[in-house]
């Protein structure tokens, strides 16, 4: 049983089937190529992160919404492969949410169609809120209506859980629910929406993002922690602390899935009480371990995994 035996998180957030193609080049306007494979993978950012939870060893549960469709009856079998407590609306009247995903030159590009994710409600979540009455941790994305995930927020603060948004894709956000989260985790495109700061997409120091940060700070939050890829992450508090954790070299097979795995990670630690250091350093190294795996959730690492690659690498 969730919440019995241990710290445990609730994932709150999007269910997709990812529909991935791998292809040799990328078609241009009005051209058609030949992919060199298809895959038809689980996923959704909201999904990802609970296996990936699960897999570092975990007790997670997720909240979320699928269509009354095969794709639907997929996610809830791949949930329960991994032991994930799962509580999810079914909208007969919705399509389960879908992602494209092409993979072209160990980098890749995603369009997402939302389907059922596109139309969960506060009143959805809340006739679950137990699993966040029990949970150490509350973690988010931006692939439900932004509405629900603010509502989600308030609650989740209300009961004094530690909330971890990562806001994925970047949306405008009332500043009125910063204070209220444990951390923020965009990646730097994010962070210059979210910040306002478009130069940052092109600054080689850590000066102009520093700023940025703090921009974000001002507005009330609590500690922002940057991904940059293969660069790693930068951390800053509102007491001003800040450092920079770089990132591991590997062999890349597929990025999908790889911020996913971060933040589920990145929660996984803070639940169990680790300092923001350690957490980022054990987040970084899973996140690391993601890339050299195929496929989202395919690719989510083990716990006893990462522990190996930090005692090399640390």
């Amino acid at each position: 049983m969730i919440g019995t035996q241990g710290p445990n998180i609730v994932v709150i957030g999007s269910i997709n089937m990812d529909i991935v193609i791998e292809t040799p080049f990328l078609p241009e306007k009005g051209e058609t190529i030949m992919g060199s494979e298809m895959r038809l993978l689980p996923g959704g950012k909201g999904a990802n992160q609970a296996v990936a939870a699960a897999r570092l060893g975990m007790d997670t549960s997720f909240i979320g919404a699928v269509g009354k469709d095969r794709f639907g009856e997929q996610m809830l079998q791949e949930l329960n492969q991994h032991s994930i407590v799962q509580s999810l609306t079914v909208m007969p009247e919705e399509k389960t949410g879908v992602a494209s995903i092409w993979i072209h030159d160990q980098d890749n590009r995603i369009v997402v169609v939302p389907g059922a994710n596109g139309k969960i409600t506060w009143p959805d979540i809340e006739a679950r809120k137990s699993y966040i009455d029990r949970a150490d941790v509350v973690l988010l994305q931006l692939e439900i209506p932004p509405d629900t995930v603010v509502e989600c927020i308030k609650y989740a603060y209300g009961k004094g859980k530690k909330v971890i948004l990562n806001p994925a894709p970047a949306h405008p956000l009332p500043e009125e629910i910063y204070p209220l989260l444990y951390t923020l985790t965009p990646n730097r495109q994010e962070l210059s929406i979210l910040a306002g700061a478009p130069e940052i997409l092109t600054a080689n120091d850590f000066t102009v993002l520093h700023m940025a940060m703090q921009k974000m700070i001002d507005k009330g939050l609590p500690s922002i922690m940057v991904t940059l890829g293969a660069d790693g992450v930068v951390y800053m508090n509102a007491s001003g602390h800040t450092f920079h954790i770089p990132g591991m070299k590997m062999d890349v097979t597929d990025t999908t899935g790889a911020g996913d795995c971060f933040n589920a990670a990145l929660a996984v630690s803070v639940a169990r009480g680790w300092s923001m250091k350690q957490a980022a350093e054990y987040a970084v190294a899973a996140s690391a371990l993601a890339v050299t795996k195929f496929g989202a959730q395919n690719g989510m690492p083990e716990a006893a995994e990462v522990e190996q690659l930090m005692e090399r690498a640390y």
